[in-house]
């Protein structure tokens, strides 16, 4: 007699995720969006298709990395949107959430700089400093070459370089 055996796929430890990525996501989130409800829903978004897409994760990449991409899909897709394109949406960069073992600076003129740049550097920076990806995995979220995102990384640190000078840079 043969037996068929269908293997259902292992259901995601949303509890963990959302845990281990929630923070993460929403200040990445936040900083696409510039509104700390807009950024809340799009984490809630990101992972329900988590949690929609659990199968489909193949193990290519990290978990970590995974999600993060989903996320910086939604947020674009957010940003996409008849309402984005309707509505001025006010910087509140003072909402910005922080991790809780790290020291809130007061000073903002570096992140609105940041927010300033086009946004291929924007997200290599956010990535790379805020995220603290390693320029592979950023490679792998943003479907670039390791090089295109060095030379993005080297490209916007020049720029935020001539927009401080003076502020931050002493030169």
């Amino acid at each position: 007699m043969f037996l068929l055996t269908i293997e259902t796929p292992q259901k995601p430890d949303m509890e963990r995720l959302m845990t281990e990525y929630g923070d993460q996501l929403l200040r990445l989130s936040f900083l696409y969006l510039h509104d700390l409800h807009l950024a809340e829903d799009a984490v809630q978004d990101t992972f329900l298709k988590v949690h929609k897409s659990w199968s489909g994760f193949s193990g290519r990449s990290s978990e970590r990395t995974w999600i993060m991409r989903i996320a910086i899909n939604t947020c674009k897709n957010y940003l996409r949107g008849a309402w984005m394109r309707r509505v001025d949406v006010k910087e509140a960069l003072a909402e910005i959430p922080s991790p809780e073992n790290v020291e809130t600076e007061t000073d903002d003129t570096l992140i609105r700089e940041i927010m300033k740049l086009p946004p291929k550097y924007r997200e290599a920076v956010l990535l790379y400093y805020y995220q603290q990806f390693k320029t592979a995995e950023i490679a792998e979220i943003l479907h670039l070459p390791e090089a295109t995102v060095s030379t993005r990384l080297s490209r916007a640190r020049q720029k935020l370089r001539d927009a401080l000078k003076g502020w931050y840079y002493d030169e």
